[in-house]
C-alpha cells in the first residue's frame, strides 16, 4: 500500500463515497468491527469534507498573504531605488555617501578605451 503521507487520488475518494452510499443501501449491514459501522463511516466522511474545506480556506489565505508580501516587497524595493537616486542627486555619483550605499563611485569606473584595429 502507498505511504499514508501522500494524498489519495480524487477518483479513489469518489469511489469511497459511492461505496459508502451503496453500503447504506444494504439493509442488513452489521459489521463485526465497531469501527466499520455506518455511523462511524459517515462520521469519517464528514471529517474528510470538513478537513478539505479547511484546507481550501487556508490555501486561499496563504495565497492572499503571499500576494500581500509580494506587493510590500515591491513597494520597499522601489522606495530603496528612489532613495539611491536621491542620494546620487544630492551628493553626486562620485561621493562617499553614494559609495556607502553599495554603489560604485563614478571615478572608479574604467574609462572606455579606443579600439585599435
Amino acid at each position: 500500500m502507498d505511504s499514508k503521507t501522500k494524498r489519495l487520488h480524487s477518483y479513489d475518494l469518489k469511489r469511497d463515497a459511492d461505496t459508502l452510499d451503496a453500503i447504506e443501501g444494504i439493509s442488513n449491514y452489521a459489521p463485526s468491527k465497531p469501527e466499520l459501522t455506518l455511523s462511524r463511516l459517515r462520521s469519517l466522511e464528514s471529517k474528510v469534507k470538513a478537513a478539505r474545506k479547511t484546507e481550501v480556506q487556508k490555501v486561499g489565505e496563504a495565497k492572499a498573504a503571499r500576494d500581500n508580501v509580494v506587493k510590500i516587497e515591491h513597494e520597499f524595493h522601489e522606495a530603496i531605488l528612489a532613495a539611491k537616486d536621491q542620494i546620487r542627486a544630492h551628493f553626486g555619483a562620485d561621493s562617499n555617501e553614494y559609495q556607502s550605499i553599495g554603489m560604485k563611485k563614478k571615478s572608479e569606473h574604467k574609462s572606455p578605451k579606443k579600439k585599435t584595429e
